[in-house]
């Protein structure tokens, strides 16, 4: 097997509010290897992009907080780290693209200068030198006449192009893991596949970890290895994704697969999970998700389902699912 080169483990993350503590983030583990993409998935507000930025040190705390966990990279726990141990790591060794390109990019630098900085603070190159690598990178991640556009800002480029620019500032210091979160928001389909498809050709040249943040089932079908699924907060399916995707343990990813529109269903109302994602302030009692599951029983509100092994490789966090049938087991 492959190196595991991040690893999370009971990672929870609190944040301080006028009406309490809100706890976005319950005990969650994951892990990523070499080579590997790790789709990380769920709505909006479940924890997946807190549970990153966490272990990145670009939370704001406060009003966040890490009440327990670990976050391991190559046996180094980031969390323990001081600011300054972290920034080691992070941003060379382990590095993030967002979603938002226009707001992470700085509007009145040139991308090039923005490239460059990455490599005159962490390999102390000269101005000439790191602009030179600035252009090559570009041209790396395919941006048409890069050596003219390194000058260019980023509100000269189109949204895929500044996600471009984006993945190669992340890309330049070749990191062991590349954390990309919601990479494909809001770019038109074609532009989103290329996008894509240029994470995966540059992941099998590197042999880099990839934690894909996302709600979209297609992208993680597309290029996952393995998922991990998020609700209110909790990890409620872990596995292989072909096995997750085939047959799902939890009502949650059933629910999730369940609404992915389909030309069977073509002139027909599309199926949906009824009901809302609970607030952090008001999570039901037991299982977060018995209030929209159509498999609850009275059990399912006496406490919180701990994450099992239903088979080899497949975790889930359901009283009525400790098992899997026999002829779906992996």
């Amino acid at each position: 097997m492959s190196d595991i080169l991040l690893k999370v483990e009971n990672l929870s993350v609190e944040f301080d509010t006028p009406r309490g503590p809100v706890r976005a983030v319950d005990g969650v583990s994951w892990q990523v290897r070499a080579g590997e993409t790790l789709a990380i998935l769920g709505e909006s507000g479940s924890g997946k992009s807190v549970s990153t930025q966490a272990l990145t040190g670009i939370l704001e705390m406060p009003p966040g907080r890490i009440v327990s966990g670990t976050a391991s990279y190559r046996g180094e726990d980031l969390i323990a780290m001081s600011v300054k141990e972290r920034r080691r790591i992070v941003g060379d060794r382990i590095t993030m693209v967002f979603q938002d390109s226009l707001s992470a990019l700085n509007p009145v630098q040139s991308v090039g200068k923005q490239i460059a900085e990455c490599y005159r603070v962490h390999r102390g190159l000269s101005r000439s030198e790191a602009m030179k690598r600035a252009a090559e990178m570009l041209d790396r991640v395919r941006i048409p006449a890069a050596a003219k556009r390194v000058n260019d800002y980023p509100h000269e480029f189109s949204g895929g192009m500044r996600q471009r620019v984006m993945l190669a500032m992340a890309l330049a210091l070749d990191p062991d893991v590349l954390i990309a979160d919601e990479p494909t928001t809001a770019l038109d389909v074609t532009v989103q596949a290329r996008i894509l498809e240029l994470i995966e050709e540059l992941q099998a040249e590197r042999d880099m970890g990839v934690v894909l943040i996302t709600h979209d089932l297609g992208v993680v079908a597309d290029v996952a290895d393995n998922v991990v699924v998020m609700y209110a907060g909790h990890v409620v399916e872990r596995a292989a994704t072909a096995d997750a995707l085939e047959h799902p343990v939890h009502p949650y990813t059933e629910g999730l697969l369940g609404s992915m529109p389909s030309a069977d269903l073509k002139g027909q109302e599309l199926p949906t999970i009824p009901g809302t994602p609970p607030s952090l302030r008001s999570i039901p009692s037991g299982c977060a998700f018995r209030t929209r599951c159509p498999h609850v029983v009275e059990e399912c509100a006496d406490e919180v389902p701990p994450l099992l092994t239903v088979a080899p490789g497949r975790d889930a966090a359901c009283i009525r699912r400790t098992t899997m049938p026999a002829k779906e087991a992996v």
